[in-house]
């Protein structure tokens, strides 16, 4: 390890680096280190921004010789800012973001910078797509490489079901495949284990026919609550309505056409449906929420890479998030959403979402490393705020809701859905039998612990001394 400044240090990197190297004096730096939560304020010494596979390697070298933590940004949307770390190397990999169509064997291959629309847009020419983000900005490899939850979970599972290959760079600068042929172990592993083995610098999916997809947003005041989350849990029948995704949330009514001016800027409730198919065939399937004669309407036929982005909230909010997977939604942990619905801060763009799993996303539960893709049912308190005043109280109003929906938890929990809830939340994440799996990986891909601010799994041999 060099006793040397690192800013002086990254002059060295600059010379065999093919993109840009930025440290605090450099012009556009502030710009490159700012992340979607913009409670994450942390300053790092060096930016590696990398064109390819070769600055990957080079920036880990120089980690390793100056003694940087390392950080990998892809779209920098961790709530917990794994994707920054203070005073160390940032592996900026947004400039590295081709993707690759093959319509006849419905495959893409996807650089590690890219972003879900990225990913979307080039794949609607062919009709074809797979579940992905539900923000369009939120980077392909981070959320895939987590599990992956997304609008078409219950019809394609997660995004990590549909992954082929992760071409991964690791902390000794050795590139490796990992596949069901090369690498099962780590190929395993990456189904959720997140960030945790080295940098992903390309993924490769299979693809599915998506030709036609549709959006509804239907709108009630909240105090129509109860009544449509009782009609929404009637709506979901596992093997039936596998081609909706969708939601109910509790939100802020937005500045829309199609919501009333009396819900503009009001707690509201909504049914997100998200589907498969004809705006006809999505009627048909939302005659029971429709029945409930909903404030506002929209329901039309509209290209998948468009929905992904149609629900896009800003950058620059504080953000702090939580989740909880149901065994079952009992009338009384309907009474238990609701309420806390009612509390949500508002009006912010903070939102409240009740997420309907089953189908495909339980069929993968018998091959990867997430016990908790059993569940039929998710909550995810999505914490959005301007102004840091707001910061306590809307930090409590997500670990109340929590708390509140503990009662009708599996005790597993999807961790790209929470911030630093401590050890026994990651472990949780896995199950302790799949987290001694993931730490023997982790020893045998990353044993000095390099790669530790998403989630971390620790190392099998430092996991046996603690």
């Amino acid at each position: 390890m060099t006793t040397h400044s690192p800013y002086a240090a990254a002059a060295d990197l600059r010379h065999q680096f093919a993109g840009s190297v930025l440290t605090p004096d450099d012009h556009g730096y502030d710009g490159a280190r700012t992340i979607f939560n913009a409670m994450i304020d942390r300053k790092p010494a060096v930016i590696a921004q990398c064109t390819n596979t070769a600055d990957v390697r080079a920036a880990l070298a120089f980690a390793d010789r100056t003694g940087l933590e390392v950080a990998v940004r892809g779209g920098g949307h961790s709530v917990a800012g794994s994707s920054l770390t203070e005073g160390g190397l940032v592996v900026d990999l947004r400039r590295m973001r081709s993707i690759t169509i093959d319509s006849d064997a419905h495959t893409a291959v996807v650089e590690g910078g890219a972003t879900w629309s990225d990913f979307d847009r080039a794949c609607q020419p062919h009709g074809l797509g797979t579940t992905g983000g539900r923000m369009s900005s939120t980077g392909v490899a981070g959320l895939t490489l987590g599990g992956g939850s997304g609008w078409f979970e219950r019809k394609f599972g997660l995004a990590c079901d549909s992954l082929l290959s992760v071409d991964l760079v690791t902390a000794d600068g050795v590139e490796i495949r990992a596949s069901e042929d090369e690498h099962q172990d780590l190929f395993w592993a990456l189904h959720g284990g997140g960030g945790n083995f080295g940098v992903a610098t390309r993924l490769t999916f299979r693809l599915h026919p998506l030709p036609v997809t549709s959006l509804a947003l239907l709108f009630w005041e909240a105090e129509r609550g109860p009544e449509v989350l009782a009609a929404y849990r009637g709506l979901v029948v596992p093997g039936v309505t596998e081609d909706l995704g969708g939601a109910v949330i509790y939100l802020t009514g937005p500045p829309e056409e199609f919501v009333p001016a009396e819900l503009q800027g009001k707690r509201s409730v909504a049914c997100l449906g998200i589907y498969a198919g004809t705006a006809a065939e999505l009627r048909d399937v939302l005659a029971p929420m429709l029945a409930l004669q909903p404030d506002g309407v929209l329901l039309n036929e509209m290209p998948y890479c468009d929905i992904q982005c149609a629900l896009d909230d800003p950058p620059g909010l504080r953000n702090y998030w939580s989740g909880e997977h149901l065994v079952a939604l009992p009338d009384e942990a309907l009474r238990r959403i609701d309420e806390q619905g009612m509390s949500m801060p508002c009006p912010t763009a903070s939102q409240y979402l009740l997420l309907p799993w089953g189908g495909a996303v339980t069929a993968g539960a018998r091959n990867w490393p997430q016990p908790h893709r059993n569940a039929e049912w998710v909550v995810h308190p999505f914490g959005l705020w301007e102004d840091a005043a707001d910061d306590a109280y809307g930090i409590s109003w997500v670990r109340n809701t929590i708390a509140a929906m503990r009662p009708y938890s599996t005790g597993a929990v999807y961790l790209n859905f929470i911030g630093d809830e401590g050890m026994d939340r990651v472990i949780a994440g896995y199950g302790q039998e799949n987290y001694a799996r993931l730490a023997a990986v982790k020893m045998e891909y990353d044993p000095r612990n390099v790669f530790h601010l998403y989630h971390n799994i620790h190392p099998a041999a430092a996991a046996r001394r603690s």
